[in-house]
This record gives C-alpha cells, structure tokens and sequence, in this order.
C-alpha cells in the first residue's frame, strides 16, 4: 500500500482483516503528508470486539467491514491483536491506539499549524467534555488550531432535527482533521456521512479517548497498556456495561484467535 511522499507500510492479515504495520508516529506522518497533498482520509482501530464483529454474519458485521474497507489505516488497538500477529510470523511493530493517537496525532498537526474538531464527550451544561478537551490538546500541543468543538446529548444521531445540524456545523467548520469520541460504530457512521461532505479531511473514531482528554475517565496505567490488561482497567471502571462483552464473548474470541495464529505459524 503506498503512502504519500516516502512513507510506506507493510500489511498484515489478523482474523481475516488486514492491518497496517505502522507506529504511532508513521500514521501522523501519513496524515500530514497526505493534507499537504491536498488528501483526506480515515483511520480505523479496531480491537479484539470490532475484530469478532467483523467475522459473523448478518447486517451490523456488513456494516464493520464496510468501515475497513472505507478506511485508508486500519490499526489495531488491542494487545491479543499485537500478539497474534507475532505468533503468525508476521509481527505488527506495537499496539495503535485512538487514545494514543490523539496526544500524537495533535501534536503532529500542532507542528505545521493544522486544525482540529473534537466531537464527543460528556454533553453540556453539566459538563462539556469537548471543550475541555479541545482546551487541553491546544494548551499541550503548540501550533494546533481548534475549528470547533460538540458534545452531543445522547441519541442525537436519532433526531432529524438535530443530526443534520450538527453534520453542518462539521462541515462548515472545514478542520483538518475530526476526532469522534462516541463509541463503536455510531462514531463510524457519522464518520461515513461526515467524508462524502469532506473529502480533503482526516477522521479518527476514538471512542473512550475524548473522554480522558478531558479527564471525564482515567486511562489505565501503562504497563497495564503494555501487558495487555487495560481491559481489565475499563472493566473493573464500567462491569454492568462491560462484563458481558469482555468475558462472555472477546475473552473466547481472542483464544481463539491466538490458537489459529499459532496454527498458521506451524503450516
């Protein structure tokens, strides 16, 4: 897959999906060297409960391909994806994620004074977890320009009477770069309306990382990250929400995974 300038990276096949073997910092150089080309484009994270929602069948699985095949990166953020590449014999060089790629990504674009709009976050008045974490990201990252901010009440996506206006802010704002922050996949969906409007633009679904730039959630520590057990971090923060899907159904996915990594391995 070629990359704008000089910058290139290599492919690997995890589960069926392909992943770009990229670090943090390649992907920034990507995404500034593709707006200096006058390019958009659309970065995917997907962890080990995109990864198995992807491989099962019927509309919403449509759906999670659909955004990987949209995207023009696809990283991925989870350990046990990181893992299973190593075992396969076709290493990723680290974990990618969108809570990391926010600090990088800024700052990168911070550099050669590019914009950015941050969607996402706990909604005002109580708590404008956009603007505080657009205040952030422009106070930790010189040169970066912010085009505007929105934390959404809940359900807007739903409302006709909302949804629109809120897209048309977006677009009519004209950043560089978009980060959604509303979790898997409604932050993908609006990132689909949102680029046939935009199509200069780069978008990052983001998920949780809105939330800790503001400081609305604590990430987990960082050898937890290193190791593999931030979900245990997001459990034990979130268990009625998250249990179900990390025990019953990601735990399973993962073995799995990693048993037919080292299958592939030995073949």
């Amino acid at each position: 897959m070629g990359f704008a300038g000089t910058i290139y990276s290599r492919r690997v096949r995890i589960g069926g999906e392909w992943f770009d073997a990229v670090t943090e910092e390649a992907v920034a150089d990507r995404v500034v060297a593709s707006l200096d080309d006058g390019q958009g484009g659309r970065i995917v994270t997907p962890n080990v409960d995109i990864l198995r929602l992807a491989n099962r069948n019927g509309r919403l699985a449509t759906e999670v391909r659909g955004f990987l095949a949209d995207a023009t990166l696809v990283v991925a953020d989870g350990m046990p994806l990181v893992w299973a590449s190593r075992l396969a014999g076709t290493p990723l060089p680290e974990r990618v994620t969108g809570s990391g790629l926010i600090w990088t990504l800024s700052a990168a674009l911070g550099r050669v004074r590019r914009s950015i709009y941050v969607l996402g976050g706990q909604p005002a008045p109580m708590y404008d977890g956009a603007q505080r974490a657009a205040a952030t990201l422009a106070a930790s990252c010189p040169g970066l320009q912010i085009a505007g901010h929105h934390a959404p009440e809940f359900g807007f996506e739903r409302d006709p009477s909302v949804y629109p206006a809120i897209l048309k802010e977006i677009v009519d704002a004209a950043p560089d770069f978009v980060f959604v922050g509303l979790g898997f996949p409604k932050q993908e969906r609006i990132i689909s309306d949102l680029r046939r409007h935009m199509p200069a633009a780069w978008f990052l679904g983001c998920g949780a990382a809105v939330g800790f730039v503001a400081g609305e959630h604590k990430r987990a520590p960082f050898w937890m990250q290193r190791s593999g057990l931030e979900w245990a971090h997001r459990l034990a923060q979130e268990p009625g929400r998250l249990a179900g899907r990390y025990l019953a159904h990601d735990a399973p996915y993962a073995m799995r995974l990693l048993a037919r990594a080292a299958t592939q391995r030995r073949q």
